[in-house]
């Protein structure tokens, strides 16, 4: 019996094809596989460029694929519209069961069997989601940049921006952010504090100008400066990271109940740094030691998952077989 674990993410989809006890016949990429985000037509695309090039490191077809589970943001996993994906699978052979999974179940299960534990994302977004008997019945956050996401690549990127902004403004402390900040934006840093003719510094104008021009999200693509800036012991980056971790902390807090293991997964959380560091005291002093599992994506999760939906007892040997194979 062979199964597909599909990791369809906003950016990229992974495909994994596995045996019943967890080896790794083929792995395939493609690009973003979220109708939500993408349409229907490009989501189709990139899912099944992925399933396919799974399938041919294997020397296999859809006709051989007992289960699919298609992990991903958005979609109902108990049981929302399929047709753009199951029927063009039925023409090209596809004859198994197919199901929908929430991103956040496969990425817990891409670090844990536990049937009791967490799950904690934060990347260009953040959320905690709590599992209790292999399902989430608690989530937190998740709201997106406008109104939630605290903690996440956004909140630290746009705080960054903030605090380069107040610098030049007169408003704040001078911050190493500031040089950073401005490069990323394609403005010179020589002259920035320089007064232009409305009396404004420069460099100001021209930083206003550029973050305007972006989407508000690619603010979350400063958040990597901050680490840098924190590293290099600025102070203005070291509290917008630790103001980053106090905010996961709550909104684990949200979700919080008996012990179990923590997987974590996206960017911030992966990083070392305060968000991290903040997030292992928070769990140790709730529950002491238990595991606390970095995963780089929901792909071996989302096989797990294809596993489960099968009627296979998969356990932790089956997971680290998944996982090995993944990175093999």
């Amino acid at each position: 019996m062979l199964v597909i674990g599909v990791d369809a993410g906003g950016t990229s989809t992974r495909a994994v094809l596995a045996t019943r006890e967890g080896r790794v016949l083929g792995f395939g990429r493609g690009g973003s596989g979220n109708p939500t985000s993408s349409g229907s037509p490009i989501a189709l695309a990139e899912v099944r460029r992925a399933i396919g090039t799974a399938l041919a490191a294997a020397g296999a077809e859809l006709s051989d694929v007992a289960g699919i589970v298609i992990a991903m943001a958005g979609h109902d996993a108990r049981g929302g519209v399929s047709d753009w994906i199951l029927d063009p699978l039925r023409e090209d052979g596809f004859a198994g069961g197919l199901a929908f999974e929430s991103d956040l179940l496969a990425m817990y299960a891409s670090g844990a069997v536990d049937p009791v534990g967490y799950g904690v994302v934060c990347g260009t977004g953040a959320s905690a989601v709590r599992v209790e008997d292999g399902r989430i019945v608690a989530t937190a956050d998740g709201l997106g940049w406008l109104l939630g996401d605290r903690g996440s690549g956004f909140w630290i990127g746009r705080r960054a921006a903030a605090a380069a902004v107040d610098e030049l403004d007169g408003l704040g402390p001078g911050t190493a952010l500031t040089p950073l900040v401005l490069q990323a934006a394609g403005v010179a840093a020589d002259g920035a504090h320089a007064r232009g003719g409305d009396g404004r510094p420069a460099g100001l104008e021209q930083l206003i100008r550029a973050l305007y021009a972006q989407r508000p999200v690619q603010l979350a693509g400063l958040a990597p400066l901050v680490f840098d800036a924190a590293d290099a012991g600025d102070p203005v980056a070291r509290r917008i990271l630790a103001g980053a971790g106090e905010q996961l902390v709550r909104t684990v807090a949200l979700v919080q109940a008996g012990p179990g293991p923590v997987v974590v997964g996206g960017s911030i959380v992966a990083r070392a740094g305060a968000p991290q560091q903040l997030l292992r005291q928070h769990f140790a002093a709730a529950f002491g030691d238990q595991p606390f599992v970095p995963v780089d994506s929901g792909a071996a999760g989302a096989t797990m998952l294809a596993l489960r939906h099968r009627g296979v007892e998969a356990d932790e040997g089956t997971l680290a077989q998944v996982r090995a194979g993944i990175l093999g």
